[in-house]
């Protein structure tokens, strides 16, 4: 375990999934965003974002020990969520970690690898999981000193502008494969990934 916070993004709507809710398809017999909850728990706490109550990914987190944030302004987008979450980091945290609820192929062994790669590097203000291709991905590690920008963030680039603007600061980290980035959008895309995993 870690002493810096997980903020798990798990408030924004499945557009394109066609009324299903991505974070709620089943992954290993559980929801999907019950399972990257429990990916997290494995490495520190955890705070996720969520949309007002009631909603039913409320009942998918049932029995975890997590922090769950309704986010009332969570149609304004990703960094609505992101101030909400943040608005709970205990200001002595060292950093905070942040990750899309999304991404089926994160493992928790991933998030440590990107936490190693913090204390490795502790010149550096932004610490982040790529692709084996050298693609930046989740999850993102951003140090406390960036967090009165976070709190600042509007609209739903998430925080792609604090990165981009202390990118000389930023740390990158290969993951296997396309852990870092994989997300699946559409009711088809969950079908041929399930297919090809044989689930």
């Amino acid at each position: 375990m870690t002493d810096i916070p997980i903020i798990l993004l798990a408030a924004g709507q499945s557009r394109r999934m066609r009324g299903a809710d991505k974070l709620l398809q089943a992954v290993d017999g559980m929801p999907l965003l019950r399972r990257s909850a429990m990916t997290a728990l494995e490495v520190g706490p955890v705070i996720v974002a969520l949309p007002p109550r009631p909603h039913a990914r409320y009942d998918a987190l049932d029995g975890l020990d997590v922090q769950k944030v309704p986010i009332a302004d969570a149609a304004e987008g990703m960094n609505a969520s992101l101030r909400g979450a943040l608005a709970q980091v205990h200001n002595a945290a060292p950093a905070v970690m942040v990750l899309l609820a999304d991404l089926p192929e994160l493992t928790a062994n991933d998030l440590r690898t990107v936490q190693n790669a913090r204390r490795a590097n502790p010149d550096h203000l932004i610490w982040r999981g790529a692709t084996s291709a050298g693609k930046p991905g989740h999850p993102v590690i951003f140090d406390r000193q960036l967090f009165p920008e976070l709190r600042n963030l509007t609209g739903d680039q998430g925080a792609q502008s604090v990165i981009r603007a202390h990118k000389d600061k930023a740390h990158l980290t290969r993951l296997p494969g396309e852990n870092a980035l994989l997300d699946l959008d559409t009711p088809e895309a969950w079908a041929d990934w399930l297919r090809k995993r044989g689930s």
